[in-house]
């Protein structure tokens, strides 16, 4: 078992999850099992990183993240520094709703970075009191009629400030490959936790480096995994942007623009739920199990509920990526309103052309991406191998920064 600074004991998940059978009973104290030996982290990315595992039912467990894009930002600013892409004290730019900003907001003041965020009408006063506190440069838009409106606007914004500042790293998170690396080490940690056999991981797409970085680690490890990505409607990753669904406010899970970084080929299973349904998910993961958790995790819970019954005995892996701070007014203020998980079902269909909200799902299985959803960036997206064009330079538009490698903590 590995210890030390920047890891967590990997010992107690593991023995929690994967000793107990579905059945046993409560332990006399009622604690639970023998509480692990506390760790020193070296800094809050290494404490906020990895998640609580929490049995929900017998066949389901939930990863509940604080900020589980600090796996995607922490792992991608450690690999560029490492190949010498950037160097400490230079500024990393992007465009994001939220938690990927703050993800990044920590990477950089982890390890000497200048952080610009350009930030989404979703991000609220909270949110960005912290960036501004931790050293962050915010580009707040301003309000638009539509999240495609907001997302076209906030990269147009980041090319001007790259045009105007070449020497920023622009670290693009919706294409650049980089940002899977990091889910290798959450593969790492539930490979340690989670009993043996096949998995079934079910999580809202966004960006798709979580759903897509984890699927890919844990099958190139050996274990049977099956992928089932959780979408808004009007999003275009999956085909459904002839949909609107004006309450939507989980511009996380999906996208109104192509991203390079959706490997469609790894999804299995796709289910596209309407607002109303991911906040009946995420009252009642709060009603029944106390998780106070986003309303992307509320999506994943109920499409997760739902696989789980037509699959017994398979193990159903939720990804819960935030808490639900965020969504505390405009969800859980309105609880009452919630409808009851128990009642809900989705639309069987056979291809995206039978989509109908307020549920659907698909057997997706491993198609390409429709033909809306295939990016331009085909040419200029990257892979672990580096961010370059398909003239050789750099998608930033400056030539990579020559410096030597930078030792960093595990």
């Amino acid at each position: 078992m590995r210890t030390g600074p920047g890891t967590r004991p990997r010992s107690t998940p593991g023995a929690r999850l994967a000793s107990a059978p579905h059945d046993a009973p409560e332990p006399r104290d009622g604690s639970g099992s023998r509480t692990a030996p506390a760790v020193i982290h070296e800094h809050i990315t290494d404490a906020v990183k990895a998640p609580d595992l929490i049995r929900l039912t017998g066949d389901v467990v939930l990863a509940r993240f604080e900020t589980m894009k600090v796996y995607a930002a922490l792992g991608a600013v450690r690999s560029l520094l490492r190949r010498g892409r950037i160097v400490p004290g230079q500024t990393l730019v992007d465009s994001s709703s939220g938690i990927y900003a703050l993800a990044l907001a920590m990477a950089c003041h982890r390890y000497g970075l200048r952080c610009r965020i350009v930030a989404s009408t979703t991000v609220d006063a909270t949110m960005r009191a912290q960036l501004e506190i931790l050293g962050a440069t915010v580009d707040a838009m301003p309000p638009s009629r539509s999240l495609r409106l907001d997302q076209e606007a906030r990269v147009r914004h980041v090319r001007r400030l790259l045009a105007e500042r070449p020497d920023f790293h622009w670290m693009r998170q919706y294409h650049d490959g980089v940002h899977h690396e990091g889910y290798r080490e959450f593969a790492e940690l539930l490979t340690d936790a989670l009993p043996e056999g096949p998995v079934t991981v079910v999580g809202a797409v966004g960006t798709g480096a979580s759903t897509g970085g984890l699927a890919r680690a844990l099958r190139e490890s050996g274990r049977p995994v099956r992928l089932v990505g959780v979408q808004p409607f009007g999003s275009v990753t999956f085909g459904s942007e002839r949909f609107e669904d004006p309450e939507a406010i989980i511009a996380g899970i999906g996208s109104s623009i192509p991203f390079g970084n959706v490997r469609h080929e790894l999804y299995d299973t796709v289910h596209w739920l309407d607002f109303r349904h991911a906040m009946a998910g995420a009252v009642g993961l709060l009603r029944e199990h106390a998780v106070f958790a986003g309303l992307s995790t509320g999506a994943a819970h109920l499409a997760a509920s739902w696989e789980a019954a037509r699959d017994p005995g398979r193990l159903h892996l939720v990804l819960g990526a935030d808490t639900g701070h965020r969504y505390t007014e405009r969800v859980f203020a309105r609880h009452a309103e919630a409808l009851d998980p128990a009642g809900l079902r989705p639309r069987a269909i056979t291809s995206p052309a039978g989509l109908r909200p307020p549920w659907s799902v698909m057997e997706w299985a491993g198609r390409p991406a429709p033909p809306a959803a295939r990016t331009a960036e085909g040419d200029t997206s990257v892979d672990s191998a580096g961010a370059t064009g398909g003239d050789g330079k750099s998608a930033e538009g400056a030539a990579p920064s020559p410096a030597t490698t930078v030792e960093l903590l595990p």
